[in-house]
């Protein structure tokens, strides 16, 4: 098969695979069917082996390196997402995440394809050894954020879950003891601590809601506790920080070489510095005991979508010299 042509059918087998995925695995997160995370994983691995395998086919048969534009760069920030989820997944069994990494990296790979320009021979101060180095790093590092962010929109969800039940238990108790007193029989949250399971101790209204027989709790019951979700939040930043940070090291490098200056205050590099300065707070942060959990999934949030900005945003609607647009 001509490369080229191989090349398109990878990227719909990739796409087609995150799209079936993400859907199988989205299914699994709610109802918990064990071939529908089979599946979903299957897909997930099948999907990043045909991205990876399409991007070594577009350089073999163009020679031309295939991350120079926002439409190679795109498809290894999509592979590079799901590999790095992968990789979490076998460790710590977060299959049930997959569905929402996966439509991700389909959302991602999918407009990465409406910059497909065909075969265009980089600009001089591209042809560097350098871009083998620099964008491989950078893309990494926002795939490796793309994952913290997941699992802090989880976070976030099962937090808020639990607080809501705990207002519904304040308002059942408030009302029985006006006089309600048939509400007690839904639910109350002095369970004790002690009886119940890791994952369920720092969400005791859940627990107890789920103890009475409510359904929406007892799902929410079955994920990772909120400081399992914190852990895995700052370990998916944990790899994505010095990754980031090589890129900027190995950016101002090849800035040097094409430019004569190690930092020009581009847009990009602008937005690259104010991500990473948010990235290692959070590192920091995460050390202090009152800002684990809560702050700081809100603050990956954040971080996540400064990255956006500066992969994006940036390159796409601000006029420099990482610019994309035409």
């Amino acid at each position: 098969m001509h490369a080229m042509a191989l090349d398109a059918v990878l990227m719909v087998l990739a796409l087609s695979s995150y799209a079936v995925g993400a859907l199988a695995l989205v299914v699994y997160f709610f109802s918990r069917e064990g071939w529908l995370r089979n599946f979903g994983a299957t897909l997930a691995v099948t999907g990043c082996a045909a991205q990876f395998a399409q991007l070594g086919a577009r350089y073999a048969e163009t020679h031309i390196w295939p991350l120079l534009n926002l439409y190679g760069s795109l498809s290894l920030f999509s592979a590079m997402s799901v590999a790095i989820f992968i990789a979490f997944a076998f460790r710590y069994r977060l299959w049930f995440a997959g569905g929402f990494v996966l439509a991700l990296a389909a959302i991602f790979l999918a407009y990465g394809v409406t910059w497909n320009e065909g075969v265009m021979p980089a600009v001089p101060s591209l042809q560097s050894y350098w871009a083998k180095i620099h964008v491989p790093l950078v893309v990494s590092s926002y795939a490796a954020f793309l994952v913290s962010f997941v699992f802090s929109i989880l976070y976030l969800v099962k937090y808020y879950a639990n607080r809501h039940y705990a207002r519904r238990s304040t308002t059942f108790a408030a009302a029985a003891a006006g006089g309600g007193a048939a509400l007690l029989t839904s639910f109350a949250v002095d369970t004790p601590a002690a009886t119940l399971s890791p994952a369920l101790r720092d969400t005791p209204a859940l627990a107890a809601a789920a103890e009475h027989g409510d359904t929406v709790a007892e799902w929410f019951s079955t994920l990772p506790s909120l400081a399992q979700l914190d852990v895995l939040v700052y370990r998916a930043v944990a790899v994505g920080l010095p990754l980031l940070t090589l890129g900027v090291i190995t950016g101002a490098a090849w800035a040097h070489e094409a430019w004569g200056a190690y930092w020009q205050w581009d847009p990009k590099e602008t937005a690259a510095l104010a991500s990473w300065i948010l990235y290692a707070a959070y590192m920091h942060l995460h050390t202090r005991h009152a800002w684990r959990g809560l702050r700081c999934s809100w603050w990956s949030v954040i971080g996540f979508a400064s990255i956006i900005f500066c992969y994006l945003g940036v390159n796409i609607w601000i006029s420099g010299l990482h610019s994309y647009k035409m």
